[in-house]
């Protein structure tokens, strides 16, 4: 039996003496996208920034219960390194290296050893088409990132995290700062590369949740109160508080 690509069990989540996340349970298949939605403060970005261990940077944090990729425990053995390879990350504002558009998508590998600089442009070409903006930019590869438009700069660093081929993408809020075209842009390429990738996605955008993905989470004070298939948690939720969340009633 192929194991789930993400399986966590009974995650209780604390920074100091406060309870941030309360027995999370949540599994997702291979080439699924997960929208997390709920009010701010409610836990999803907490929750998805454990999926990579970038909570063990905050002294105070202490997480119990699995989180298993691929029936691997992410607590045990597995190199942190290598586990925020295979999970890339996408954050809520662009955040390009202050470095040419070349050099931003081709810094992980660099790092990773890789100097052959054919190898390279063809890693970056790959990874940039991957991210809809090769044609935009493969005239510019060596002028400033920081010159591009924020959602080309998003969609740059969505080919950065592709370059470094992951098997899972987490996205936190990834159209928020982005104006509505760039936006039905990133909403586009999430379906795209939902062929070859698990996507974990962050939104208070009800239309984005419904229009993207597969499931659907709905956090609420640190538990996660309903998850189902999208379809279902948006036409027919079995918890009042999902339907008041989705309905408008708070929030």
């Amino acid at each position: 039996m192929i194991p789930d690509k993400i399986n966590v069990t009974n995650l209780d989540l604390f920074y100091g003496d406060f309870q941030a996340l309360k027995n999370i349970n949540f599994k997702l298949e291979k080439r699924e996208v997960a929208a997390l939605i709920g009010p701010s403060g409610c836990g999803k970005s907490t929750f998805i920034r454990i999926l990579n261990r970038m909570n063990d940077l905050i002294p105070s944090c202490r997480i119990t219960g699995n989180v298993l990729i691929d029936g691997e425990n992410i607590f045990g053995s597995m190199d942190v390194t290598e586990l925020r390879s295979r999970v890339g990350m996408v954050f809520q504002k662009p955040n390009p290296f202050n470095m040419t558009v070349f050099d931003n998508v081709a810094y992980g590998k660099k790092m990773q050893g890789i100097r052959d600089k054919r190898v390279l442009a063809d890693i970056v070409e790959t990874s940039l088409k991957k991210a809809a903006l090769w044609n935009e930019v493969k005239d510019r590869l060596k002028k400033p990132a920081t010159a591009l438009s924020g959602g080309q700069q998003q969609r740059l660093c969505i080919a950065r995290s592709i370059a470094m081929e992951p098997e899972i993408i987490l996205m936190d809020e990834p159209t928020s700062a982005l104006d509505p075209i760039a936006t039905g842009r990133i909403e586009e390429l999430i379906g795209d590369l939902k062929k070859d990738y698990t996507i974990v996605l962050v939104t208070h955008a009800m239309h984005q949740a419904s229009r993207v993905s597969t499931k659907t989470a709905f956090f609420l004070l640190g538990e996660i109160i309903e998850y189902n298939d999208t379809r279902e948690v948006f036409t027919n939720p079995r918890d009042k508080r999902t339907e008041d969340y989705i309905s408008g009633r708070f929030g």
